[in-house]
């Protein structure tokens, strides 16, 4: 819960900052809350995941260029371009550095069948490229609030529904694992002909 917390922060200060200031000041707020998220992750320890750098790159560059030139378009191109960046690395890496990145971000914790990371790599291509084109609409076709509202619940709630569903697909794979001091018991091996025949004998013999 409190990694959920620290990783939706900036888009929490975003919308709150929204309500109170505006599209400007709400872009200011975000900009220092990515900020600090990485300062927190670095002072506690914590791994700074490629996506973090990713998120805050892109944040102070259209973050940036909507304060300076007061134009709130590029605020609202920033999710689209940070999904779309996503599904791309995703697919260098599939396809140019013959590697699946999703494995190798989350191989070390999730132990699947490589078939299985496929179908999850594919499933995150599709799913950024989706929702990067769904951002794009609402951002040109609805008012800036109610973008602002598709950009901090609907994409949430779209991307909690999809990371669910991904959990539904991987427990097919899992195994449970064994209690303590339940130790699989070996087969029994097949009676041998030849040992049964001796055994019969001597016991026939001790008789």
């Amino acid at each position: 819960m409190k990694k959920l917390l620290v990783d939706f922060l900036p888009l929490l200060v975003f919308f709150v900052v929204y309500k109170f200031g505006g599209i400007y000041a709400a872009t200011g707020a975000a900009i220092v809350a990515t900020f600090l998220q990485l300062g927190y992750l670095k002072f506690t320890k914590q791994t700074i995941e490629p996506m973090h750098w990713l998120g805050f790159v892109i944040v102070i560059v259209f973050g940036g260029l909507t304060i300076y030139l007061q134009d709130e378009r590029f605020i609202k191109l920033k999710p689209s371009i940070l999904y779309w960046a996503f599904a791309v690395t995703l697919l260098v890496g599939l396809f140019i550095m013959k590697r699946n990145l999703l494995k190798s971000l989350l191989g070390s914790k999730l132990e699947l069948p490589d078939h299985a990371w496929n179908v999850l790599a594919w499933m995150w291509i599709v799913f950024f490229g989706f929702m990067g084109a769904l951002n794009l609409y609402i951002a040109n076709r609805f008012p800036t609030a109610t973008w602002v509202d598709f950009k901090v619940w609907w994409s949430m709630g779209l991307i909690l529904t999809f990371s669910v569903l991904q959990a539904l697909y991987m427990s097919k794979f899992m195994t449970e694992p064994e209690a303590p001091g339940q130790a699989k018991q070996p087969l029994a091996k097949a009676s041998d002909p030849d040992t049964n025949s001796k055994t019969k004998v001597t016991d026939g013999t001790n008789r």
